[in-house]
């Protein structure tokens, strides 16, 4: 899988795609991501990127230019127009571990990082994106959220974890949340481990799992409707 950044702050990417998983997925070759400043692309000589919106109000906006110059430029060396160009936006669908898989199982695709107070709307109209959210409230740029879609649709990716059924046991991979998990020592802080784990009846074990999981999966859906 081959992700393409744009963004005016590519050094934040630069620990992130070195550690865990997604390095892990980088020294197998299993994930190539280059990261794009789209101010390079900045059409005077002050490199600027953003300007006040017109009809006034607060912050900045950024400008069309740069950004359609460097979308293009990244669509024209990968030589593949129709691969997915990803908006990360408040507007966007919600992120999920569907649209993970749907990620994952793309050889290539692009994401835009805004900034400021957000695009000027002809970037939004400029190319069929796809839109992206993760959820209702505000950073200060799309950096973060790209690296969510990055970390998300990596851990798909076969032979990017150690094992293969991790990825298939997260929460949401059956439309559940996880079940608990236990480790030793058996017992801490007088908790012990359920003693239907110690059993060694896998039967028993996985009935527990599903029945735990379900109840986790009610009690968070049941969270999700009650006011904060």
């Amino acid at each position: 899988m081959r992700v393409h950044v744009l963004t005016l702050f590519p050094r934040l990417f630069e620990n992130f795609l070195d550690e865990s998983i997604v390095g892990i997925a980088r020294a197998k070759g299993l994930l190539e991501v280059s990261v794009v400043d789209f101010r390079e692309h900045s059409v005077d000589r002050h490199r600027s990127v953003d300007d006040r919106p017109f009809g006034g109000g607060p912050g900045m906006v950024i400008r069309p230019e740069p950004v359609f110059a460097a979308v293009e430029q990244v669509l024209a060396g990968a030589g593949r127009p129709d691969l997915p160009k990803i908006l990360v936006t408040p507007t966007g669908a919600p992120f999920d571990q569907e649209r993970a898989r749907w990620l994952a199982a793309q050889p290539a695709w692009r994401v835009l990082c805004g900034r400021y107070e957000g695009f000027d709307e002809r970037i939004h109209e400029g190319f069929d994106w796809v839109e992206i959210s993760l959820g209702d409230f505000v950073l200060s740029g799309g950096e973060v959220p790209a690296m969510a879609l990055i970390e998300a649709s990596t851990r798909l990716l076969p032979g990017a974890l150690g094992d293969e059924q991790s990825a298939e046991h997260d929460s949401f991979s059956h439309g559940l949340l996880d079940h608990p998990h236990y480790t030793r020592p058996r017992s801490f802080r007088d908790r012990g481990v359920p003693r239907v784990l110690l059993t060694g009846d896998h039967g028993r074990i996985a009935a527990w799992r599903r029945e735990q999981a379900e109840r986790r999966t009610a009690r968070w859906t049941s969270t999700r409707k009650q006011d904060p």
